[in-house]
């Protein structure tokens, strides 16, 4: 498995991902902060990991934007509970994507399927994770807490749901499939076909991973309406002040990171 160049690719990548980041800025998916953190995302993904990488990467940056304009306006009463809006900011590129480039990093100095398998896990687990977040709330039924089976209002962090639970398996199974076909197009990372059953697995378990870091120990804010919200109010009602939603989806792709470089050690 060799590494890539990245006197080559970080140029590539730089100017794919700056391209991508202010057309997704114009659309109003990503904030000023977002364009930096997805310019600086992609930056690293292609300029250490290679095309594999880097598109794999876009592969979960445009499904997911594409899913966030879905039925949008259905959505809209729900997401004012989340605690950010629409536009994806620089935390959040960093928190979907920060996992992924130091695995770039890594691999670039010590190539090996491991790695890769780690890279696939932890893409998969945040577009698995970000699925769920756009299609459960157009669940007709309401959702209950991972932890404890309480049914709960939607947006609550932690709540799953069984169309929120076959969008996340749908996302990992696309990432899986993604990084598959290009790593046997690109000849960089491992083309096995193991890889979509290491991202399935991997991006299951970190989504929910998502799902108990929030039903427990995510922060949650009481606003003046009395409402329960992951924006930060008045009164902190439960959970760990600096556990924030981008730290619970960073810790999310940290795990699901894991699971995959395990099942790669056994796969590979």
């Amino acid at each position: 498995m060799q590494p890539v160049n990245p006197l080559i690719y970080v140029p590539v990548g730089l100017v794919l991902s700056a391209a991508i980041g202010l057309l997704a800025y114009r659309r109003e998916s990503l904030s000023r902060s977002g364009v930096l953190g997805a310019v600086l995302m992609g930056t690293l993904h292609f300029g250490f990991g290679g095309l594999t990488w880097g598109l794999t990467l876009i592969a979960f940056f445009i499904s997911s934007t594409l899913l966030g304009k879905f039925r949008a306006h259905e959505k809209e009463p729900i997401a004012r509970q989340y605690a950010k809006g629409g536009q994806r900011d620089f935390g959040q590129t960093l928190a979907n994507g920060g996992a992924g480039a130091a695995l770039a990093v890594t691999f670039a100095l010590h190539p090996t399927a491991w790695l890769f398998a780690a890279f696939v896990g932890a893409t998969a687990t945040v577009n698995a994770d970000t699925w769920a977040t756009e299609l459960g709330p157009l669940s007709r039924r309401p959702p209950r807490l991972l932890t404890t089976g309480r049914v709960v209002p939607a947006g609550t962090s932690g709540g799953v749901t069984v169309l929120g639970t076959a969008a996340a398996l749908a996302g990992a199974v696309l990432i899986g499939f993604v990084a598959w076909g290009l790593a046997a197009l690109f000849g960089a990372g491992s083309g096995a076909a193991w890889v979509p059953l290491v991202a399935t697995i991997a991006g299951l378990g970190g989504a929910f991973a998502d799902s108990v870091l929030g039903a427990t120990l995510q922060a949650q804010y009481q606003d003046a309406t009395g409402a329960v919200t992951e924006r930060v109010g008045v009164t902190q009602v439960r959970g760990l002040h600096w556990m924030t939603n981008d730290a619970v989806n960073f810790l999310a792709s940290l795990t699901g990171a894991s699971i995959g470089a395990l099942l790669g050690g056994v796969f590979a």
